[in-house]
This record gives C-alpha cells, structure tokens and sequence, in this order.
C-alpha cells in the first residue's frame, strides 16, 4: 500500500466523510452561551458542587455552533425563519 493509497493521507488530505457543518441558528447560539456562562458562574456563587460543569455542554456547543446530537437526527436549525424546514 502506497501513502497515497492509505487511509490517513486520505484523512490528512481533508477527503473525510466526517464534517463539522454548524447546525446551530446564530440566535440560539446565543441562548446556549448565556446558559451556559450562567451555569458555569455556580461555581463561584452558591453552594459548592459540580453541576456547575453542565455548563461547558451549552457554552462549547454554542461558541463552534456544532450540536453532536443534532447531527446525529439531522436537525439544522441554522436555516430556520428563511422558509425552509428543521432537515
């Protein structure tokens, strides 16, 4: 198998079927930061636990508008209010 045969140049070389395509609508990425800032700042306002560390799931999703499990059912709200639907 020569290296432009294998798999990894492949990978290397940006062909992978696997893409990041923001699946987030600019106006709930917002809500997800908000939230998530919100549930991050219990760390150092209230009673001492790790829930505060919820809040990464909504902040990080939020800040690259990817949602892992939106992309799993295919839901896209980025193209929501333009006339089209969730898919």
């Amino acid at each position: 198998m020569t290296a432009s045969n294998s798999p990894r140049s492949n990978h290397a070389a940006g062909n992978s079927k696997f893409k990041f395509q923001n699946n987030i609508h600019k106006i709930e990425r917002g809500v997800r930061i908000v939230v998530g800032l919100g549930l991050l700042s219990l760390a150092f306002v209230g009673p001492a636990n790790p829930w505060f560390l919820l809040g990464a799931i909504p902040l990080l999703t939020g800040l690259i508008g990817w949602c892992p499990p939106y992309a799993m059912l295919g839901i896209n709200t980025c193209r929501l209010g333009q006339g089209s639907k969730l898919n």
